[in-house]
């Protein structure tokens, strides 16, 4: 705030610091008041970790594209969701990991191997899975390999619950995706986007 030269990580009374700036003015410091109660379930309202005003400052453009992403991502899967839900078929996670097991050689595939393509948290895949197992949708076995992993193996149930959601779900990416783009814009998305995926190299 102009007062010192602040060190990285260093904690500074951020409140403290903006009450004395605001003096007597009674409304300036009822506002920042108001701050200090919203902040009280996330730390102690007179300590914070000093950000870089580097890090801190975003430009509008790098704002409203991540804005546009977001909404758009959870836009379209609401869609589909809702299109899988009136058709009586289950989940679209239920799908995208029936589909990479019986898209791998012989139907079977590393449970952690369908993490990393589906990008599921460990959790809630291992929750879904022992659903898949219940319903008689995948097998799992022990990774002879790796003890540690389990290999899963989808079955004759799963590939028809797969074929089944199929249908919908293409029926939904066309309706609210696929057309309302050209092949040329599809392409520079999935360029950008596959850019942005792309790990980040030291």
């Amino acid at each position: 705030w102009g007062d010192r030269e602040q060190a990285p990580g260093e904690k500074y009374n951020f409140m403290g610091a903006l009450l004395n700036r605001a003096g007597t003015n009674s409304a300036h410091r009822m506002h920042l008041h108001n701050m200090q109660l919203h902040t009280k379930f996330h730390a102690k309202a007179s300590e914070f970790v000093y950000v870089s005003p580097m890090i801190a400052k975003l430009e509008p453009p790098v704002i409203e594209a991540w804005d546009s992403l977001i909404r758009a991502e959870r836009t379209l899967l609401d869609k589909v969701q809702d299109q899988l839900k009136q058709a009586g078929l289950p989940p679209l996670d239920w799908y995208l990991v029936l589909h990479e097991i019986d898209a791998s050689p012989k139907g079977m595939v590393r449970q952690a191997g369908v993490q990393g393509r589906t990008q599921l948290a460990q959790y809630n895949l291992c929750r879904l899975v022992d659903r898949l197992e219940r319903e008689g949708l995948v097998e799992r076995h022990q990774c002879q390999l790796d003890g540690r992993n389990n290999v899963l193996v989808i079955t004759a149930k799963g590939r028809s619950l797969r074929r089944a959601m199929w249908p919908i779900y293409a029926e939904a990416i066309e309706e609210h995706f696929g057309a309302r783009l050209s092949h040329a814009e599809m392409a520079q998305l999935a360029a950008l986007l596959n850019k942005v995926l792309v790990p980040e190299r030291n």
